[in-house]
């Protein structure tokens, strides 16, 4: 931990940790702190003004980055028939509906599940496996759907999902350290755009109140919230 906590304190050391940037600067900071041996995620942190306690101010929703994630995403499509074939064209790593028992048995090699609608359900008793994991299917998410192949293509061309948690904190990864500053910038526009016409009619005063980018052991880095105001 000590090496850790040097490394940090270095990272920190290199910009003003209370000040507030353009969202640019702040990616630079991102790269220009990440240390570690591995290629780290940079990930986004938000504060909304919303009550979460409120359904009419859950704030959720799905965007396809630019330029992905960087992670290889396992897709499995829970399906039957000829949606079979179409999710194998697709791209789909794991196809059939054999995989509820085997989710059942404790199988969870996964990062994404489609299903059609006419096997959900067969889903409803796996809703307190895969709910706390965010992986269950959802029309709202698009992942229940009879357009598999649509489906399995935005998963892998980078879609990801986000949901503000119950203090009202929405967190999600936009990519890679290796990314170029372009792309995260080109990723973190797409994401952004999407949180701010995600405004809940019932939210009452600031919507975006704090914005924060950090790699996966950098320090945050702040983007002025005024920005979107």
């Amino acid at each position: 931990m000590a090496t850790r906590g040097k490394k940090y304190r270095a990272a920190v050391e290199r910009f003003d940790p209370q000040a507030r940037f353009e969202p640019r600067k702040a990616i630079e900071h991102v790269k220009q702190s990440a240390y570690a041996k591995f290629d780290e995620t940079v990930d986004i942190a938000l504060r909304l003004g919303v009550d979460p306690r409120h359904a009419d101010q859950i704030v959720r929703g799905t965007v396809v980055l630019p330029h992905g994630t960087g992670k290889k995403v396992r897709v499995l499509v829970i399906t039957q028939g000829d949606k079979t074939r179409e999710a194998e064209a697709a791209g789909a790593d794991f196809v059939g509906v054999e995989y509820v028992a085997k989710i059942k048995e404790g199988w969870l090699d996964v990062d994404a599940i489609v299903a059609t609608p006419d096997v959900m359900g067969q889903l409803g008793p796996l809703g307190r496996i895969l709910g706390p994991r965010g992986l269950m299917p959802n029309p709202k998410a698009g992942t229940v759907t009879m357009d598999v192949t649509k489906a399995v293509r935005d998963i892998k061309a980078g879609k990801i999902e986000f949901r503000v948690d119950k203090s009202g904190n929405v967190h999600a990864p936009i990519g890679k350290v290796s990314f170029s500053v372009e792309q995260l910038e080109a990723n973190f526009t797409a994401f952004m755009d999407t949180i701010v016409r995600s405004k809940p009619s019932a939210a009452k005063g600031t919507y975006i109140q704090t914005v924060a980018l950090s790699s996966t052991m950098g320090p945050g880095v702040r983007i002025d919230p005024a920005i979107y105001r």
